[in-house]
């Protein structure tokens, strides 16, 4: 039972990831195009003084938080927190390139707060366990 649980893990995290990709590499916002019919809009999950910045931070915290779950099992990179702390930067970099997209500190900062927050409440969790 408890590998179907790490196997369940592992593969939405694998998943999760190509959301990832696809959501940052399209030229525009894909779900403000779905929501609102519009590639220019991006949707705020939660109304906030930094925008849709904190879209960014829930996604990587909940990316993060699956990553060192499954990386207690498997020790591989791609579950690391450096690979997450580097695709969250080169995803945001590529929006230079990319058309109808911009890169913003906001969104990298809040990217890389998100993997943070999740390895340190994981990290405090385990210890308070022990």
């Amino acid at each position: 039972m408890k590998n179907t649980i790490f196997e369940v893990v592992k593969y939405t995290y694998y998943l999760s990831l190509i959301v990832l990709l696809i959501l940052y590499l399209f030229p525009g916002s894909l779900i403000g195009f779905l929501l609102y019919s519009d590639l220019g809009k991006q949707p705020n999950l939660i109304p906030n003084p930094i925008g849709t910045s904190i879209n960014h931070l829930i996604f990587f915290f909940y990316l993060g938080l699956l990553s060192f779950i499954t990386n207690d099992k498997h020790k591989k990179i791609i579950y690391s927190f450096s690979f997450l702390i580097c695709v969250s930067i080169l995803l945001e970099l590529l929006h230079l390139i990319i058309p109808n997209r911009a890169f913003e500190l906001n969104d990298l900062f809040a990217n890389t707060a998100g993997v943070v927050s999740a390895f340190f409440i994981l990290y405090l969790i385990k210890n308070l366990k022990f």
